[in-house]
């Protein structure tokens, strides 16, 4: 394995009740708060008015920015930035998913300079300070909780990249699985594809005497599978929620990666989906990974076998490893149609008609991937593929 350093600062408080722990962590910041949620979820479930209250309670001076898109929109940042800067905000409390925590880290960054944050975004510029800030997390998906990343979309120029600064990790995260009864189905589907999506990008790397790191990934992955069908059947149940939300915090905290560098080259491709089309993450991902895997097949079969052996049950008797890691990457296809995941961009009415724009959005930034370099071509070939 590679030479690494492990640093991750964030407070986990996981379990149901724990909510109002940040009535001791939050006034050790200050009392001038902005508090950012979406689209207003929160207060059809009773959480905004706890939160409220328990602001109150430590005689918080309380702000607001509401409306935090799925996928979340550079205005909306800088609507956030004017606030902290006119309002002198202390600390910011994110409650949401991952699109209000990813908003949250680019408006705590802005707080703290004086250019555009898009600069960080588009790697002109790194974020070295941010407001403090913490998270009530809604929605089991991303892992933007426990981590220093943040995705943001300019939606005047069609872009949607990611970019990460250990300035923005979260101070603390509380995780109440009760907090994702209300989550509807169709939210569940796409985080759970994201939850396994982040341990593919993970598992495809090409860096030697991995085993412990290959195990844990395989472990995720496969409790993700054996309990999302029993979330999807019930969705207000505390333990199959209890164990998604997990899952999706460790598939993304730095901890299954010690070590190594995975790929990222689907996030980045669907990345330029959804910021043409601004389609579901979780859903966009469901369409491209298996045709990314299938276009990649070649350049480590044994690594595919070994996914499909470990993780999906393949029977490699009498078969090469190619054929094996193939049988298993149809097995994720009908495993993420069995539960209700879109498979063909023709699902979200998306043609051929700006594929070429999309790759060209892709690689804005040059070749990118860490298990194999893709280029424009390859990225048009992955598209025409899951049309």
């Amino acid at each position: 394995m590679d030479h690494f350093t492990f640093w991750n600062p964030t407070k986990l408080i996981f379990g149901e009740g724990q909510g109002e722990q940040f009535k001791t962590e939050i006034p050790k910041y200050g009392k001038r708060v902005l508090l950012v949620y979406g689209g207003g979820s929160i207060k059809k479930n009773g959480l905004y008015d706890q939160v409220i209250n328990n602001l109150k309670e430590i005689n918080a001076d309380i702000f607001e920015l509401s409306g935090v898109e799925p996928n979340p929109r550079l205005s909306t940042v800088h609507k956030g930035v004017a606030i902290c800067k006119q309002e002198s905000i202390d600390f910011i409390l994110a409650v949401g998913g991952g699109s209000v925590i990813d908003c949250t880290k680019a408006i705590a960054a802005g707080a703290k300079f004086d250019g555009d944050p898009w600069d960080f975004v588009m790697k002109k510029e790194v974020a070295t300070d941010a407001l403090p800030f913490g998270t009530i997390l809604t929605l089991a998906a991303t892992g933007s909780e426990m981590n220093a990343n943040s995705v943001i979309t300019n939606w005047e120029t069609k872009e949607k990249h990611g970019w990460s600064s250990p300035a923005v990790f979260p101070k603390f995260s509380i995780l109440d699985p009760v907090n994702t009864f209300t989550v509807p189905k169709n939210q569940t589907i796409y985080g759970i594809v994201d939850i396994m999506s982040h341990v593919f990008e993970h598992y495809f790397h090409q860096t030697k005497n991995t085993p412990l790191q290959d195990r844990m990934c395989e472990s995720v992955l496969l409790t993700v599978i054996e309990t999302a069908p029993k979330l999807l059947a019930d969705l207000e149940n505390y333990e199959y929620r209890e164990t998604i939300l997990y899952c999706g915090t460790m598939a993304l905290n730095g901890i299954l990666n010690m070590g190594y560098r995975g790929d990222w080259a689907t996030h980045n491709i669907e990345h330029a989906v959804s910021a043409v089309y601004d389609i579901p993450h979780g859903g966009g991902l469901a369409i491209l990974f298996p045709n990314w895997m299938k276009y990649n097949l070649h350049v480590n079969p044994a690594r595919f076998k070994k996914l499909a052996v470990n993780v999906f049950g393949v029977d490699p008797t009498g078969k090469s490893d190619e054929e094996a890691g193939l049988e298993g990457i149809e097995k994720l296809r009908e495993f993420w149609n069995s539960i209700g995941a879109p498979s063909t961009l023709s699902d979200y009415d998306i043609d051929d008609s700006k594929l070429e724009e999309m790759a060209d959005k892709a690689v804005v930034h040059g070749d990118f991937g860490n298990f194999t370099k893709l280029n424009r071509e390859d990225v048009l070939a992955i598209y025409k593929s899951s049309l």
